[in-house]
């Protein structure tokens, strides 16, 4: 059986009774507690579908570079700002019940609801932005795919995994979490990427019931960057790509009085790094910003211009 680990580094509980989710092209229904899950719909904006094929014009790249640097200068200013990959790997280990490591474990818990509602909603989102649900078959793989996140229930915190996070296909109903990563993470925003990021790993499965979907993501991503971006970058693209979506329909639905380019940010602000290297199956981890916001450029304008 194929287990799946992904390395981040290369780069209150809620009720399921409660959760319930409006899976329209326009709404996601995130939520932070028992009591938020009230069926609210997230704007329009939250969820902007439409793109362009063509490589991006020069002033959409410079909104990404603006909007790149807007996450990780947001991190330094943030309280709850996340801390950088590279930084973590240089961290001491931190055990299972130091106090850092329970509270980022309670958040991860009591996050993952709403991250399985997120997850499930932007997969059937982008199969229908990128034109593959009518490929032989992709209907019964999604099912398959959405079936395999809801049946995820736990968050477990290890030392070993340090500042990683990741999933064995062996045991498809627990995320595993470094502790230091787990630490890392001080904010719920930054939570529900990382745990949108592997839902989608576990989505796909030893049956690679998203390769379409990974391989059309991908594609477009490399026509936009001029990376090359294809197996197993295009499925951790993707998985990142989902994690700051997902973030950002969370942070549509639960609003507070924080500005909106610090809550997006926090969905990033781990690849703001000092060391930016790839390999084979990741883009660097600023490459990894950058290839986002080229692919939703939505993001990029409202982490410019707030709004």
């Amino acid at each position: 059986m194929r287990s799946k680990r992904r390395r981040i580094s290369r780069f209150p509980t809620l009720s399921v009774a409660t959760l319930s989710v409006l899976l329209i092209v326009a709404t996601v229904i995130p939520c932070r507690n028992a009591k938020a899950l009230a069926q609210k719909p997230v704007p329009r904006a939250a969820i902007q579908t439409s793109h362009s094929r063509d490589r991006l014009s020069s002033e959409a790249s410079e909104m990404v570079d603006v909007a790149s640097e807007t996450v990780c200068n947001e991190r330094i200013r943030d309280p709850k700002g996340s801390v950088p990959i590279d930084d973590m790997q240089a961290r001491p280990s931190l055990p299972v019940d130091s106090p850092e490591a329970v509270a980022g474990a309670q958040r991860a818990q009591r996050l993952l609801p709403a991250a399985r509602q997120l997850v499930t909603a932007w997969l059937r989102q982008l199969s229908r932005d990128y034109n593959v649900r009518g490929a032989k078959g992709y209907d019964l793989k999604i099912q398959r795919a959405i079936a395999r996140v809801e049946a995820v229930r736990d968050v477990r915190p290890d030392v070993d995994s340090r500042d990683n996070a990741s999933v064995l296909m062996r045991n498809p109903r627990t995320i595993i979490f470094g502790t230091i990563f787990l630490a890392g993470l001080p904010s719920d925003e930054g939570i529900i990427s990382v745990l949108s990021h592997e839902l989608v790993h576990i989505a796909d499965g030893s049956q690679d019931n998203l390769k379409l979907l990974f391989r059309a993501i991908g594609n477009r991503a490399s026509n936009l960057t001029g990376l090359k971006i294809r197996d197993q970058r295009a499925e951790e693209l993707t998985c990142d790509l989902v994690g700051a979506l997902g973030t950002r329909s969370y942070v549509a639905a639960t609003p507070t009085y924080e500005a909106l380019p610090r809550r997006i940010s926090r969905a990033l602000e781990h690849n703001c790094v000092d060391t930016d290297e790839g390999d084979e199956d990741h883009l660097s981890p600023r490459d990894t910003i950058r290839a986002i916001l080229f692919l939703k450029p939505a993001l990029s304008r409202e982490l410019v211009y707030g709004r």
